[in-house]
């Protein structure tokens, strides 16, 4: 199985990259590419600058990525209980080539937050619209607290959140 697996964050120290990461290790015998959102550089969606200058590559080769993958893990950034700028913008960009961005492939949703409800705003909201842009969605996790319950080495230290984790993988993998 082919993982394309990110954080939909640009941060260089996101914790959402980390959980996506440490979630595709789980899959057995996965080939796993790590996608970061800092290599697509795009201008800020705006039907003018689409009218103007037309769709950037960016846009295309993320759905390219996407579409050379059997599956996607991606781990929400929240931001004000939305989506990360930079990914909102690539998301919408994308969306203008081919409204099912996520080309109908198996997806792991993942959020994850330094507070108590580890991005439920975020997941929920991505929940309810990635499987009407083409998410086959299989599983959804989210991990509260970041910085009380991972560690880089280890993974996920808390045993009943790991083995929440283990399942949601699982369902991917079936």
């Amino acid at each position: 199985m082919k993982i394309l697996a990110f954080g939909a964050s640009t941060s260089s120290q996101s914790i959402n990259r980390q959980l996506a990461h440490h979630t595709a290790s789980l899959v057995a015998g996965a080939t796993v590419t790590e996608l970061d959102l800092r290599d697509f550089d795009l201008p800020m969606f705006s039907v003018d600058t689409e009218a103007s200058d037309g769709i950037p590559a960016d846009a295309q080769r993320f759905l390219d990525t996407i579409r050379a993958h059997d599956a996607i893990i991606v781990s929400l950034a929240e931001h004000n209980g939305s989506y990360a700028a930079a990914f909102k913008n690539l998301y919408d960009w994308t969306s203008r080539i081919e409204y099912a961005v996520w080309s109908d492939k198996a997806m792991l949703l993942l959020a994850t937050s330094p507070g108590e409800r580890g991005g439920a705003n975020v997941l929920a909201a991505a929940e309810a619209t990635f499987p009407r842009m083409g998410a086959d969605l299989k599983g959804t996790f989210s991990l509260p607290s970041f910085n009380d319950n991972f560690d880089a080495d280890e993974g996920i230290t808390d045993p009943d959140l790991a083995a929440k984790l283990r399942e949601t993988v699982a369902v991917l993998s079936a």
